[in-house]
């Protein structure tokens, strides 16, 4: 830009214009301009490329006014449509699946359900892995569809509410301890065994021990000695026919008495014998077996 001087005179006055005027130039020019250019023009496409990649992310996560791709808004809370994957811990109050379907939960580690009082502390946790699953609980319970406890866990006692428990392994069950319960009942087509390998088996009762076999037999097979004792009552043993096939038998009794009949006798430690039945008893001739 070129500045132009301008002089003023008046009439009858002669004044000589000098020779080399200045002239000044005001503005950018040169490698300044062709910079400044340069750098609006790059200021321009970053411009652009920003709002390129803008709009190909709200594409890319399928921005809407209710949500974000398959993760929805609504007044309940969030729905999520499809598997998702959470790379870090979920915080929620309530986790519900679709009607049609249900809840799956998975991960290649384990999976870890928390629940914490306000302070942080962890006062329930369920934990899932490839070996083991863990329940870090006072109380752990399972209960029926219609609210009724099926089976209950804590620190004093294991609590089985259903109608009949039942093992199905081949060894039956195994008890380090003892066991209550006021029925023991094997399945229709099994037989019952009460079996102690290096112990003794006792069954206690402060009324009485009830065992019946319905259409069966009952066996009782030990290595030692079968106690049966009754601190204060009597011992009965009702049946139609009593067979003791390996008591000890005493020596003959007279020619006259050969009839194949027996009398069983008693020893003062309670040892059983027989003796040859007679018109009265033998069972004092036939005593050297106590001895």
């Amino acid at each position: 830009m070129v500045r132009e001087q301008y002089t003023t005179t008046t009439e009858g006055t002669h004044i000589e214009r000098p020779e080399n005027q200045s002239v000044y130039k005001i503005g950018i020019y040169g490698w300044r301009k062709r910079c400044l250019y340069l750098f609006v023009l790059l200021l321009l496409i970053i411009l652009l490329v920003n709002l390129a990649l803008t709009i190909w992310i709200l594409k890319v996560m399928w921005f809407s006014p209710t949500g974000m791709g398959h993760l929805h808004v609504t007044e309940d809370g969030l729905r999520l449509e499809g598997e998702s994957e959470f790379l870090f811990p979920l915080y929620a109050k309530e986790i519900h699946s679709r009607v049609d379907s249900s809840l799956l939960l998975q991960s290649t580690q384990n999976v870890t359900v928390s629940a914490r009082n306000p302070e942080g502390g962890v006062t329930g946790r369920l934990k899932v892995g490839p070996k083991m699953v863990e329940v870090q609980s006072q109380q752990f319970q399972i209960n029926s569809k219609d609210s009724k406890p099926l089976f209950t866990v804590d620190e004093k006692a294991v609590v089985v509410g259903t109608d009949k428990l039942r093992v199905t392994g081949p060894e039956g069950a195994l008890f380090e301890h003892s066991v209550e319960t006021p029925l023991i009942k094997p399945d229709p087509v099994q037989d019952l065994r009460l079996e102690s390998p290096t112990r003794s088996l006792s069954m206690d009762a402060p009324k009485g021990v009830h065992i019946q076999a319905a259409a069966g037999k009952i066996e009782a097979l030990s290595q030692m000695d079968i106690v049966l004792h009754s601190s204060d009552g009597t011992l009965v043993l009702d049946a139609e026919t009593m067979c003791l096939p390996k008591l000890a038998q005493g020596t003959q009794g007279p020619a006259s008495s050969l009839q194949g009949l027996y009398e069983i006798c008693a020893c003062p430690d309670g040892k059983l014998y027989l003796s040859v039945a007679g018109v009265g008893t033998t069972c004092h001739e036939n005593s050297h077996i106590c001895l």
